[in-house]
């Protein structure tokens, strides 16, 4: 690398928020070559930063990814939220649309959903993360109407986890590409979608 090349690297950032230019880069890499292709240089060489500019604002990869995970659920949530209200609030059909859209979600971000729920890779300390997920969370106990008669806490906690098991599976599933025979053997004008849906109604989602 000659001088004008090593200058050019080293520039400081003067195009806007250089925090969210590393985010939108770093989602882009992870989307496109997987998590295995993120580190903070790469982040840096795609924001046409120096490569030292990363830890300035996540400290280290685990930052990097942690704040990436942020931005998915915030991202989640937004679209959990809306599928609820345009779906009939807590009306069976805004239940199914809320399931709808959790599936929807992963399959438009594949790599940031898995990195979303990969404990492991994420500092669930970080601030940005944790009122993140404490949001997405917030968002997911609003599926389905209330019981008319309040359920006891370990019944309560079951349904919950019961109708978050089943959109999740069936999103997991489906990203590792087991439910391709079942599609396949649908009907020609029926999908994935269709097959969610019907999932979702034969399991009583919304009950």
């Amino acid at each position: 690398m000659d001088h004008s090349e090593a200058t050019a690297v080293a520039r400081p950032y003067h195009h806007g928020d250089l925090k969210t230019a590393l985010l939108t880069q770093a989602e882009a890499i992870l989307e496109r070559d997987g998590i295995q292709a993120l580190t903070l240089r790469a982040a840096a060489r795609a924001a046409g930063v120096s490569h030292a500019a990363p830890a300035n604002h996540f400290g280290d990869l685990t930052g990097l990814l942690s704040e990436l995970a942020a931005v998915g659920f915030i991202r989640f949530s937004a679209m959990l939220t809306a599928a609820r209200a345009t779906g009939g609030g807590g009306q069976p059909s805004g239940s199914r649309a809320m399931g709808q859209a959790y599936v929807t979600f992963a399959r438009t971000y594949p790599n940031l959903f898995i990195l979303m729920f990969r404990g492991e890779r994420l500092d669930t300390t970080r601030p940005a993360l944790r009122d993140a997920m404490d949001a997405a969370a917030q968002a997911l106990r609003s599926v389905g109407a209330p019981p008319a008669v309040p359920l006891p806490p370990l019944q309560a906690a079951a349904r919950a986890a019961a109708r978050w098991s089943l959109v999740h599976g069936f999103a997991m599933l489906l990203l590792d590409g087991r439910l391709a025979g079942m599609i396949g053997s649908l009907s020609p004008n029926e999908d994935a979608d269709d097959l969610l849906d019907a999932v979702l109604a034969v399991t009583r989602f919304d009950g």
